[in-house]
């Protein structure tokens, strides 16, 4: 029971393999882990569709035949930057 409430609620081990998991395969144990996690973490799963979509734009980027130079604002990034803080020190 100890194991399952340690991956339950750790969102920085999940946003790990979240991230692993647009890299390469993840094991078994890590397919679990993060299942488990994310029927739970209403903000892992956000995070794990930002994710996806950001990569996906970014492979587009590297992919496309003219490159475009594509900027967040700093000021939208600095709020991403704590509200993303504010959530890990939150676990």
């Amino acid at each position: 029971m100890d194991e399952i409430k340690k991956i339950a609620y750790n969102c920085r081990k999940a946003t790990f393999l979240i991230e692993k998991k647009q890299l390469e395969t993840l094991t078994l144990r890590e397919k679990l882990e993060l299942k488990i996690h994310l029927v739970g973490c209403s903000v892992c799963r956000t995070f794990q569709q930002q994710s996806i979509m950001i990569n996906q734009m970014v492979k587009g980027m590297f992919h496309s035949s003219q490159p475009q130079e594509t900027k967040l604002d700093e000021t939208f990034k600095n709020e991403l930057q704590e509200r993303i803080k504010e959530k890990l020190n939150g676990n």
